[in-house]
Formats: structure tokens, sequence, C-alpha cells
């Protein structure tokens, strides 16, 4: 049995079912918060904030990371229903700043990162509440090196992204690191932490490597790592793929292709899970492991050639659908368990709030996690940057079980604004409990009384809904 394996089967070994458990946990979390903003030393209570955020890791890379799962996933709480708002780089980051949706944040693209209304940030909210704020590594796509990152006190912005041998936005100083993305992030990161032994008040670290986005370069000493082998998955060697957007049916990537980006992405999360056992071993030293929350996700997943599609930016699990681990044992979450509740980056500053003690923000789109609210679906967009390109602008309906998605004649502008006729292009509804791989998209060739048997009225609604709050 693997280690993955063994671990898995310890999780589920806690789980006489995940809503119990959650409810169980956070129902202390809360008092003691409570207690904590109460008390006259509430600040010295407060818990540090460490979010890990990797680019464009998908699910299924386990294998690489067994650091962060002994960490995060055995001593913490892992999402299996772990998603992001809109699957692209910056919307996703901004999403995760914010607690927002793209379409009320305002970064729709990778092209317009200074829509972002720096006011509503999570990291804005805890540097006025005391918290020292450091980001190191990835920031937001398009964002000049030569501009400071708005509250943050320190920080080592790489930009652009390379993996050897980088440019950095050090401090305010622009300038070149020699070594490997990685460990260059890993190690300002550490500096930071080190910082709190003198330093006592809470901190808040931004820790966001290349890894594992391409080219996928792996440090030298995993360049020829070999990993488990892999034969795909029905999505991958789906034979026809009629129903689907013109754009799927056109597409060409081959189950050699979904190889060859999985061995590399594998090889350079593991570099990541180095960088990640270092920072927990330096929390472990300096006796912050209890009263740290942590957040260790994907900005968005990754297709290995799902429906012959090799990116991300498609409304398919693949892309959608993150690693997702949350630890914090001084808030009742330590303990090992699955929580099987929808989650997305939109909740991760609800729940840093929370956490802090600090008042929630009306313009949240998320929920803290912290507590029992559960919702039943997401809203999940994406935005095309040029008109007429292929995917479509998109949005969908997704829950555990249903998935609803509309393409529309829609796309952003140079200033990132959406513009278009917004005529629906395309529908895919698919049933995810029977169909998990997303074969058959069951509107194609359905009668209007087909729609109304699937429920397709009252999802095209909600849908409408969600995208008109």
């Amino acid at each position: 049995m693997s280690r993955n394996d063994q671990s898995d089967l310890g999780r589920r070994g806690f789980l006489a079912g995940a809503t119990a458990v959650a409810a169980a946990t956070s129902v202390p979390t809360l008092a003691t918060r409570a207690a904590a903003a109460a008390a006259p030393d509430a600040a010295a209570n407060r818990p540090n904030i460490l979010v890990i955020l990797t680019d464009d890791q998908p699910l299924h890379t386990e294998w690489a990371t067994p650091n962060t799962l002994s960490w995060l996933v055995d001593g913490g709480v892992e999402f299996r229903q772990g998603h992001v708002a809109t699957p692209l780089c910056a919307p996703s980051r901004s999403s995760i700043f914010s607690g927002r949706h793209a379409r009320h944040h305002g970064v729709r693209d990778n092209s317009s990162p200074y829509n972002l209304d720096q006011s509503t940030t999570v990291q804005r909210h805890l540097q006025q509440a005391g918290y020292r704020t450091g980001l190191f590594g990835k920031y937001l796509n398009a964002w000049s090196n030569k501009d400071i990152p708005p509250h943050f006190d320190e920080w080592l912005l790489s930009a652009p992204v390379t993996y050897n041998d980088g440019t950095y936005n050090d401090n305010g100083t622009v300038r070149t690191i020699d070594g490997y993305s990685t460990s260059v992030i890993r190690d300002r990161a550490l500096k930071f932490l080190d910082k709190s032994a003198t330093d006592h008040r809470p901190w808040f670290a931004f820790v966001a490597p290349k890894a594992p986005h391409g080219p996928n370069t792996p440090e030298p000493k995993y360049a020829d790592t070999p990993v488990p082998a892999w034969n795909g998955r029905p999505s991958v060697t789906e034979e026809d793929r009629g129903d689907k957007p013109e754009y799927i049916q056109n597409a060409t990537r081959t189950l050699a292709d979904g190889r060859t980006v999985r061995r590399n992405q594998l090889r350079t999360l593991l570099s990541v899970d180095d960088a990640v056992k270092a920072l927990h071993d330096k929390l472990a030293t300096l006796g912050q492991l209890d009263n740290t929350l942590v957040f260790y996700l994907g900005d968005n997943g990754y297709s290995w050639s799902d429906h012959g599609w090799g990116a991300k930016s498609v409304p398919y699990r693949p892309a959608v659908e993150v690693p997702f681990y949350v630890s914090w044992p001084a808030g009742g979450l330590g303990s090992g368990t699955v929580d099987d509740r929808l989650a997305a980056n939109i909740d991760i500053a609800p729940t840093i709030l929370d956490a802090a003690g600090l008042a929630p923000s009306p313009l949240h789109d998320g929920q803290s996690l912290l507590g029992t609210a559960r919702r039943d679906h997401l809203l999940i967009e994406w935005w095309h940057r040029n008109p007429g390109d292929d995917p479509h602008t998109w949005s969908s309906y997704k829950s555990p079980t249903e998935q609803y998605i509309e393409y529309y004649a829609l796309h952003t502008d140079s200033a990132g604004q959406e513009v278009g006729t917004g005529e629906l292009q395309f529908r895919e509804y698919y049933d995810l409990a029977n169909d998990p791989y997303q074969l058959t998209n069951l509107l194609h060739g359905a009668t209007p009384a087909d729609e109304r048997r699937l429920g397709i009225p009252a999802l095209a609604a909600q849908l409408a809904a969600d995208r008109a709050a």
C-alpha cells in the first residue's frame, strides 16, 4: 500500500460524517475567538496567517507532496471539494486577496491587475489591524516589477516569473537573484518568519512559487526523478467529442502530451514540498505551529489532455478543482479530517478575517470556513481576452452532483472590462454523480421536455441570478 493510500485510509477513518466533524470542530473555535477578542491582549492572541499558493496545480499530484500532506492533511483539514472561482492566475489570486468573484473585484483576465480595488484586500485589513505582512513569489500577472504590492510590509515579488536566476522586486529594488526560484522564495519567507522571534506582532505571509506552471522546469536534483506511471483517465482518451463546444472538438492534445505535462509538474512540485517542510520546521522552531492558520491550494487546476485540452481556462473539473488544505490546531483544525463542503478561493479572505477576530466585509462573496455554513453550488466563470478566440467566455453552475455551463459572445477589452453582445453561444450539462469525467453532455440533442426533466430551466435561472448578484 502506498503512503498516499495509507494517509487516505487514515483520514477516512476519522469520518463518521464530515459535516458532523466540521460542526464539532468549529463551535469551540468560535468561542475561543470571541474570548480572545474580548481580552485586553486580543492582538497577541490572533493567529499568524500563512497562505501557500502554487501555480497551475491540479488534483492528483499528491505523490509529489508527502510533507505537505503530512502537515496540512494528516494534521489539518482536507477540503475535497476545493475550487477556484475563475480558473486563471490573476483573477484567482485577486479572489483570494479580496474574497470576491472576478466580476466584482474587476480582474477578469491576466492583463488587468490594476483593476483590483486594493482597499478590499485581506492584506489591507490585516495590516491595519496590526499584522506584519509579507509577499514572496508571484503576485498578479502583468503587474510591473517596478511597482510596490500594496499593503505588504516586506516583499520579494517575482516578475517576470522564471525558474532560474530570476528578476525580483526586493523591497523596492529590482534585481536579479541567482538560484532556483522556489528555493529563493522559500529562503526569503523563512527570513520573514525568523523576525517573529523579536517582533511579536502576528504576521501574514503569502508564499507563491511559480511551480508547477509551465515550462515546469524542475530543480536540477529532481530533473530525472522517476514519477509513477499514468495511463490517463476516460476524459483523456475520449473518442467522441461531438457533444462538446467546437473548440473542444478541435482540441488536439494527446495522452502522451498529458503524461509529459504531468511528469514535469510532479518534478517541480517536489521542490515546493521541500519548501513547505522548511516552513513547517521553522514554525516548529519558533513555537508557532499551533497558532498559525495555514492554507495550501493551487490558483487553478490544469488539464492533462482531458477532452483533448492541455491548459486551464475551461469549465471542466480538472481545471476548476484544486488541492485545498487548511490547518490551525489552536482553532480546532488540526486533527486530520475531511470536510465535504463546497469550498473555493473566495472563502479564504472571509476565513482569515474570522480567525483574526476582524469584522467580515459586506463585499465578500465567499464565506468563512470556520463555521458550519454550507452552500449547495458555486458560480464559476472565465472571460476571454480576445473576441472570437477559444474558449468563449463562460459561466457555470457547479454542485457536487451536476454542472451546467453557458458560453457567451463576450470578451474583455484593453481595460479588462466586459464587452460584447452577451448572446448565448453554447450550453453543456453534466450529471457528475454518474459521469464524473464529463463525457456526455446531456443537452446535446435534448428536447424541451428533456431539459425540463433535467431541471435545466431552474439551473439557467439560478445561473442568471448568480451572474446578476
